[in-house]
């Protein structure tokens, strides 16, 4: 295996302990202080950062995975169509990042990540964020799963 290989596969791993790091802190919060501010404007900030943030740390590593595999990627919509090229298993070149079943909540989180970041909203509707969390509930194991696969695939070549 070489350098290349090898670095790539240190930063998803350390980047897979980031995430779950993350998706602990969104548990955290939501005990204690969502809990103890309840469902207003201020805790509201917490969750919608914690949900940036984990998205943010994924794409991260798919941009790492496309640079290694000279993924060419459109500087409009560069952002949505990372995500969908990760989903494409490349016979003869690489396999696919992120699973089809993990696709769909994976995409709700980049439409709220860029929401987030492009718009400056400071008031978010809980039962939007409600909807998120339970998508990164869901999604999160998935994750593990793909990330663990893309890893094996490395490994092998």
């Amino acid at each position: 295996m070489n350098e290349e290989t090898r670095d790539l596969i240190a930063l998803v791993r350390n980047h897979e302990d980031r995430l779950e790091k993350i998706r602990a802190s969104v548990d955290s919060a939501l005990e204690n202080e969502i809990k103890l501010l309840e469902k207003i404007s201020a805790s509201a900030l917490i969750i919608a950062g914690l949900l940036e943030n984990y998205y943010t740390c994924l794409e991260t590593i798919f941009v790492r995975i496309s640079q290694f595999f000279d993924n060419n990627l459109d500087s409009v919509r560069w952002h949505s169509d990372l995500l969908q090229i990760m989903t494409l298993n490349i016979e003869g070149v690489r396999a696919a990042a992120v699973s089809q079943e993990s696709f769909p909540a994976l995409f709700e989180l980049l439409k709220f990540r860029h929401f987030k970041r492009y718009y400056f909203d400071l008031e978010y509707d809980w039962d939007r964020l409600d909807f998120l969390l339970l998508k990164l509930r869901k999604v999160h194991p998935m994750v593990g799963r793909d990330l663990d696969r893309f890893v094996q695939f490395l490994e092998a070549i």
